[in-house]
């Protein structure tokens, strides 16, 4: 007994002054790989009457860096089932010399076990208590629990304790040999509690336990399958893992109709995955749709990750799911919403209430959030082409207030985010952008050549330009690293260089000296824009039709850089002024002068921030320098042409807004009298 307790006593003060190193797995057990073959199909779904077990609630196992952040607790399972007979404590207590004194009972083992707080702790109990059949599956699962609460460092150090504990070999030998007699669940948790502490997927133990599990496939009920696909999903492909999948998606797809679970349906979805028929997932979409009354909080949450994580875009259930997480946003932490943002937009799902629920809840909850988790919000959402106006005011004034705080990163994050969406930020603008460039002077130096890029890009298209970023660009030591480059252009950084310059040609700067981007970084002019929009072509026609003295070209290119589906070319009217001072006989007007050049544009539906008329970055740009260059900009919209009976009617209100108010101020003047 001393001598037990003295190794104990080692093995704790060892836990506390070692620093980890790499795990040694010594055991045959753990790292002998055996390649089993596997089961044919009739084996997986025999024709025996199935014992599934009753209904009962799903148990969450969330497993490390999965998507929940709960815990599995041995509290939440049931207790093995019996004729298991705990077996008597081996610690009596200890001798008083008084007969009146009555002897306590020993704890039962499940006591013991919820005492255990690292999976070495749980061996020890092991060899003090051998553990009846469905304890073993309670050891397991109490290893992993203890072990994913840890920091990494510690839980690496406790892991290796694990593989070098004298115990460990023979309770996998007993799991292995037992494992035919364990109820499916049991089974099931042992399975996965294994793949989570890291014992090799290609051992013996583990191969074995994934045959007993293919072999009684039939008789899981759909909290086992549950548990089995969370395991499955976690692990590497092989011969009996690509099998147990296989007859796992047959499996849920004869049971589909008898799943009562919201949590068991989800984790079948994930494993059926993006392979899964059209058909199949058809049918998930309507089982879930007829189970939305039972989904709580974190199921919303789950199923829009799922369906990213199969790649099916189900808009009634995405919308479902939207509306539940609107309405209870003060309820989701970080994670969590910022995971249903990315899977909203690894779905292309936009949902407008959701998106301005969500930035104006984080807006007024500004204090509570790191500076980290506000530029991935804002990072998500210009993603999605959404402008969160409420979080990039709050967020615009925290930043002016404390600029020295930001990364590098997130220095990069923000002007990006803030020049592609294209916030007015009003009054705050110029001290906000002075705030950005005092914080990256900092970061110059150490700033690579692209990154460089990317900042002066961005801060033109903001329309500012500080000299720091911009002599520091347009030295020859920087432009040679862009020579250099293999291969020679990173994406869009030719287009980068091309607007860069274009700002430099058009916008006033502090400059000492005039500066250009060398030609040979500029590439070839090669002006973006697709075909002019045939709708756009056919209005435009019948709106000039009696327009004698008005002109129209179609696909015109400015300065070898924009691209514009057509430009009207319409006389100005005379002011009086103009007509008393007159002109000498003969000399007429420049056309700059004499005439009003409007640039029709029809941008696609990218071009604008999601669910407004607000032009993003690289459009609102163009849109800049075409006033700068004489024209006068009209943007059309798709949907505005589309009504082949409006469309004259519009057009001719945006071209000629005058002739407009003209015809209709008579129909106004009877309603003031």
């Amino acid at each position: 007994m001393s001598v037990q307790l003295t190794k104990v006593a080692v093995r704790c003060v060892l836990r506390v002054c070692s620093r980890g190193s790499p795990w040694q797995q010594r055991s045959f057990l753990v790292t002998t790989s055996v390649k089993h073959k596997p089961f044919p199909s009739e084996h997986i779904f025999s024709t025996k009457q199935s014992h599934a077990c009753p209904d009962r609630s799903l148990v969450s196992f969330y497993s490390r860096g999965g998507i929940h952040n709960e815990d599995l607790e041995e509290k939440t399972r049931p207790p093995s089932p019996v004729g298991e007979s705990p077996l008597t404590d081996e610690i009596q207590p200890e001798e008083t010399g008084s007969e009146q004194t009555p002897r306590r009972p020993p704890p039962p083992f499940h006591d013991h076990l919820q005492r255990c707080r690292s999976p070495s702790d749980v061996l020890d109990l092991t060899t003090r208590h051998s553990p009846t059949l469905g304890q073993v599956s309670n050891c397991m699962t109490r290893m992993w629990s203890t072990a994913k609460k840890m920091s990494d460092e510690q839980q690496r150090y406790e892991l290796q304790l694990m593989f070098e504990h004298p115990a460990f070999d023979n309770f996998l030998q007993q799991a292995m040999k037992r494992v035919g007699d364990m109820r499916n669940e049991d089974a099931a948790y042992c399975l996965l509690s294994m793949v989570q502490l890291g014992v090799p997927q290609g051992s013996r133990v583990v191969q074995t336990f994934l045959r007993s599990c293919q072999e009684n496939l039939n008789d899981f009920d759909e909290k086992g399958l549950s548990i089995l696909a969370s395991c499955l999903e976690h692990m590497d492909g092989s011969t009996n893992v690509a099998a147990l999948k296989e007859g796992l998606r047959l499996v849920v797809r004869a049971q589909l109709p008898t799943i009562k679970n919201v949590h068991a349906l989800q984790t079948c979805m994930r494993l059926l995955g993006k392979d899964a028929p059209l058909d199949l997932k058809r049918k998930l979409e309507v089982k879930a749709l007829s189970m939305t009354d039972q989904f709580s909080l974190p199921n919303t949450q789950y199923m829009i990750s799922t369906m990213a994580t199969m790649g099916f875009y189900s808009k009634p259930l995405l919308d479902i799911c939207s509306r539940t997480i609107k309405e209870n946003l003060h309820g989701i932490p970080f994670n969590r919403l910022f995971t249903v943002l990315q899977s909203c937009r690894n779905l292309h799902y936009r949902n407008f209430d959701l998106l301005t629920g969500i930035s104006e809840y984080v807006a007024s909850t500004m204090d509570i959030w790191t500076k980290k988790q506000v530029v991935l919000f804002l990072s998500v959402m210009e993603n999605l082409a959404f402008c969160p106006a409420a979080i990039m005011e709050a967020f615009a004034k925290n930043v002016s207030a404390n600029p020295d705080n930001l990364t590098l990163k997130d220095l990069l994050c923000i002007l990006k985010v803030y020049s592609y969406l294209n916030y007015d930020l009003k009054h705050q603008r110029q001290q906000f952008l002075e705030s950005l460039s005092q914080a990256l002077g900092s970061y110059l130096p150490k700033m690579s050549a692209f990154e460089l890029l990317k900042v002066v890009y961005h801060l033109c298209l903001l329309g500012h330009f500080p000299s720091a970023p911009l002599e520091q660009l347009l030295q020859s030591s920087t432009l040679e690293k862009f020579h250099a480059t293999v291969p020679r252009f990173l994406p869009n950084q030719e287009r980068m260089f091309q607007t860069v310059n274009f700002c430099l040609r058009l916008e006033p700067t502090l400059l000492h000296q005039p500066a250009t981007v060398p030609p040979s970084l500029l590439g070839t002019p090669n002006p973006s824009g697709q075909t002019v929009n045939p709708w756009l072509l056919q209005g435009l026609r019948s709106v000039l039709e009696d327009q004698a003295d008005t002109m129209l070209h179609e696909k015109v290119v400015v300065e070898d850089f924009y691209s514009i589906d057509a430009v009207i070319t319409k006389p100005l009217p005379q002011q009086p002024s103009e007509t008393e001072a007159g002109r000498s006989a003969g000399e007429e007007c420049p056309p700059a002068e004499s005439s009003q050049r409007i640039a029709v544009i029809c941008p696609p539906h990218s071009a604008f921030c999601y669910g407004t008329s607000n032009p993003r970055g690289p459009l609102a740009v163009k849109i800049r320098h075409l006033k700068i260059l004489g024209y006068e900009p009209v943007l059309v919209t798709e949907e505005e042409l589309q009504s082949e009976e409006d469309r004259t009617v519009f057009l001719r209100g945006r071209i000629f807004p005058e002739h407009l108010s003209s015809h209709t101020q008579p129909k106004m003047e009877p309603q003031g009298s």
